[in-house]
């Protein structure tokens, strides 16, 4: 069964969230939410944040010529890494399977 509790507005529109709720969605001082209008009202729910992840030339370069799908798109990426100023050969991948 669903924990309905009651919070308060306070200035500048603070929502207080009662603290089991708090507890139960583990949110602390600081934790992103979302308010999202639904048909019943306002829902608030806690932000899922996923780190970005920055790529630099080598991990561009192995990404590259491990996804070649045949010689071809490998010979393709080599060059484009060869552009990256990189040597292939230094860089660790599977090449694609010749048939």
């Amino acid at each position: 069964m669903p924990v309905i509790e009651s919070g308060r507005v306070g200035k500048r529109g603070t929502l207080v969230i009662p603290a089991k709720l708090r507890r139960m969605f583990g949110l602390r001082e600081g934790s992103e939410v979302i308010a999202e209008e639904t048909a019943e009202g306002i829902l608030i729910r806690p932000a899922v944040t996923v780190p970005i992840e920055r790529y630099g030339p080598e991990r561009k370069a192995e990404f590259l010529l491990s996804n070649a799908v045949d010689a071809d798109d490998y010979e393709r990426a080599v060059k484009e890494v060869r552009q990256l100023g990189l040597d292939p050969a230094d860089i660790v991948h599977r090449p694609p399977e010749v048939s």
